[in-house]
C-alpha cells in the first residue's frame, strides 16, 4: 500500500513526485484506490492485497459489518463480493480493481461493537457476530419475519452470545431492533438444525 501523504513528508517540491506517480498509474504499475492511496499492480507486488485491510483504510473510522462480517464469522454459507462497512463519515461506494467497498453512515453513538483483527502486519476492524446481525437489520429496515431468517440460512450460531445480542440491541434505543434480537434468539433456539447447538453465554 502506498500513501502519497507519507511519500511527500519532508519533500520541498512535491510536483515531480506527483507527476511520477501519475505516470506509474498510467503505465499500470500502480492502481489508484482513491486520491492519495495506491496499490502496486499484480506484476510488481509479492503478495495479494488484503481487502479487509483496504476496507478499513479507504475510509476512517470504519469497521466491516453486515453481510461481509456475517460471512467472516461463518454465520452465512455464501461468499459476499461487496465489503460493506459502517462509518461515522459520509456514506458512499468505491469500485476499485481489487473489490467493491460500500460505506454506510451511522450515528457516532451507534459506532461500537467491533473488534480488531491482525493478519500479518495488517490490522482491520470488523463487527462482532452480534453487532453484524443488528447492523444488518438496522440498515436493511426489513420487516422482521421468520421466513427472512430462514432465507439467510444462518449457520454456526453457537458463536452468538445471546446476552450480548440483547444488550447490544437495547443500546440502539429502537424497539424494532430489540424485537429483532429477541426473534433471532428464539429462532435459533427453536431451530432443529445441528448448527444451532452449543453454549450461548446464558
Amino acid at each position: 500500500m502506498i500513501e502519497t501523504e507519507i511519500l511527500l513528508a519532508g519533500v520541498v517540491d512535491s510536483r515531480a513526485l506527483k507527476v511520477q506517480i501519475s505516470r506509474w498509474v498510467n503505465s499500470g504499475k500502480l492502481i489508484q484506490l482513491k486520491r492519495g492511496l495506491y496499490l502496486l499492480s499484480s506484476a510488481y507486488r509479492k503478495s495479494e492485497p488484503d481487502e479487509f485491510y483496504i476496507a478499513s483504510i479507504l475510509k476512517k473510522p470504519s469497521y466491516i459489518s453486515m453481510e461481509k462480517a456475517l460471512e467472516f464469522h461463518g454465520l452465512i454459507p455464501e461468499a459476499v463480493p461487496v465489503f460493506t462497512s459502517v462509518t461515522t463519515k459520509r456514506p458512499g461506494r468505491l469500485g476499485t480493481k481489487v473489490g467493491v467497498f460500500d460505506y454506510r453512515h451511522i450515528k457516532p453513538e451507534l459506532f461500537w461493537g467491533y473488534e480488531s483483527v491482525t493478519t500479518g502486519k495488517r490490522t482491520f476492524f470488523i463487527a462482532s457476530a452480534e453487532k453484524a446481525l443488528l447492523d444488518f437489520f438496522y440498515f436493511k429496515g426489513v420487516h422482521f419475519k421468520r421466513g427472512y431468517l430462514e432465507e439467510m440460512r444462518l449457520q454456526n450460531t453457537e458463536g452468538i452470545n445471546f446476552n450480548r445480542l440483547i444488550e447490544y440491541a437495547e443500546k440502539f434505543h429502537k424497539p424494532g431492533i430489540l424485537r429483532a434480537a429477541k426473534k433471532i434468539k428464539r429462532f435459533i433456539e427453536e431451530s432443529p438444525s445441528p448448527f444451532f447447538k452449543g453454549e450461548r453465554g446464558i
